[in-house]
């Protein structure tokens, strides 16, 4: 039996590149005062920790470079990196700004396209695919989501967030106001984000992996299991969750 010396042996394939969408932040800067830009992380991060701990980010300076202010990408990017962030792209830089990013291995985006890593809505937004519908005749700040936020998407609505859907285990939603989910909740669920104390989160089936109000929260350790698989409403009382049925 004859054999072709020039012959390529098979090799099966050990990767493939597919395309996907992911929600990444977007953090937008109007200041070029890291002191302050420091501070006010920390205090946004400290209502959330669980939802901002080693978060993926894209920097936007656009605004900042409008304004004629100058800032070091480096600087920043370590401000970041202790504040337990992690930036994974720049986009409205200017041509030192990009370079910088680019030494530290930091991707540039175009302003107008993030590669589909990022939406571009309200600043505010952090937004699944597929993309909210917002119920403008009722409530401007009321973001309405009408499919499943799947495991690895973020929402942030900032005002009051209403999911007909389920959300699944991995997956992150949060609001300034008070949050509703028609189906059952899996993922992660922060109410009250900017410290609105009165803010409830109310749902059909209750399975979720954490549920944060105000900065306070409990993980599905320490849910009780007469709540679990239940219709609840959660709210805070004397700096405490409470979990109650819905009759």
């Amino acid at each position: 039996m004859s054999t072709d010396p020039h012959k390529t042996p098979y090799t099966p394939s050990a990767l493939e590149f597919k395309s996907s969408t992911f929600s990444v932040p977007v953090l937008v800067l109007t200041s070029d005062d890291l002191i302050a830009v420091e501070q006010q992380l920390q205090d946004k991060i400290g209502l959330a920790p669980e939802f901002f701990r080693n978060s993926p980010l894209i920097i936007d300076l656009q605004e900042i470079n409008k304004k004629g202010y100058d800032i070091d990408v480096a600087e920043l990017t370590e401000v970041l990196r202790n504040s337990g962030l992690l930036p994974i792209g720049i986009r409205g830089g200017n041509v030192q700004q990009n370079e910088q990013a680019l030494d530290l291995l930091i991707p540039v985006y175009s302003i107008h396209n993030v590669g589909a890593s990022a939406e571009t809505q309200e600043r505010k937004t952090i937004t699944p695919a597929p993309e909210p519908e917002t119920d403008a005749a009722d409530n401007i700040s009321t973001t309405l989501i009408t499919q499943p936020v799947r495991s690895g998407q973020r929402v942030y609505s900032s005002g009051d967030l209403i999911i007909l859907a389920q959300v699944s285990a991995g997956a992150e939603i949060m609001a300034e106001g008070n949050i509703h989910v028609y189906s059952t909740l899996r993922g992660r669920a922060l109410a009250g984000v900017q410290g609105d104390t009165e803010a409830r989160i109310f749902c059909s089936d209750l399975q979720a992996e954490l549920i944060s109000i105000a900065g306070n929260y409990k993980i599905s350790e320490d849910l009780d299991e007469t709540v679990r698989k239940k219709p609840v409403q959660i709210y805070l009382q004397n700096h405490t969750l409470i979990i109650k049925d819905i009759v």
